[in-house]
């Protein structure tokens, strides 16, 4: 099917767009927020807003027509290929089919202080009306908090013989994420063999859920990932449990 965008009227081709250019606030700056609308092709564009940021720096709203058209049969992403289980079944086929505890190890790597996106998996508390994985019986949570390095993280998996690492990724700035979670992949290349490895899981909202792979990782769950499916996908991986 081929849509356009929406912005006052149905197939109107109006985008909005926001972005921080290296410049003082002025009629200058806002003609060279224009100048740049342009040649990503929003034509005729305008500035909506514009608001100083520290004593070089503004930021931009543009508001303008696109000619592009999008094609959502060539649109790639990752379709869910496990069933979505209840708490009661995931704990269920995880006692029938491991006969113990399957070991999850979670921690935010690398500089990054925020614990939110790993937290709301983890913790009893959960996020969106659903429980943590703590919550769980048949997972035992090991929740290393934040700012934890990679061969602290190795050496914690190990201990706990963990069947599962999940590491959440917020800080970007010059993609922090893909570097410390291929730092991630190699890590666990290197301490561990085939056959003796966790699963590798990396979640955050900037990622690209394509690069599992290029990353080196077994999955990449993105923003408005659920900790029920999360734990879904570790029964189908871990425990190989089909509907």
């Amino acid at each position: 099917m081929i849509i356009r965008p929406y912005g006052d009227t149905t197939g109107d081709g109006m985008v909005q767009l926001s972005f921080t250019l290296p410049i003082p606030h002025d009629k200058r700056a806002e003609g060279a927020a224009l100048q740049l609308a342009g040649k990503m092709g929003m034509d005729p564009a305008m500035v909506v807003h514009a608001k100083q940021m520290g004593g070089g720096f503004t930021f931009f709203v543009v508001y303008g027509k696109v000619a592009h058209l999008v094609d959502t049969d060539q649109v790639q992403i990752v379709e869910r290929d496990y069933p979505l289980l209840s708490a009661k079944e995931i704990n269920a086929v995880i006692k029938r089919r491991l006969r113990r505890r399957l070991s999850v190890v979670g921690a935010c790597i690398g500089s990054d202080a925020h614990t939110v996106g790993i937290d709301a998996i983890l913790n009893l508390k959960g996020i969106a009306g659903e429980k943590g994985l703590e919550s769980y019986r048949e997972l035992a949570v090991t929740n290393m908090g934040a700012q934890v390095s990679v061969p602290e993280l190795v050496e914690t998996a190990r201990e706990q013989k963990a069947d599962a690492v999940l590491v959440s990724q917020v800080v970007t700035q010059r993609d922090a994420h893909l570097k410390n979670t291929r730092a991630l992949s190699a890590a666990f290349r290197e301490a561990l063999p085939v056959g003796k490895r966790p699963l590798l899981i990396a979640g955050g909202p900037r990622f690209d859920e394509l690069m599992a792979a290029e990353l080196g990782v077994d999955r990449i769950f993105g923003r408005g990932t659920t900790p029920r499916e999360v734990a879904s996908y570790l029964v189908h991986a871990i425990a190989g449990e089909k509907k």
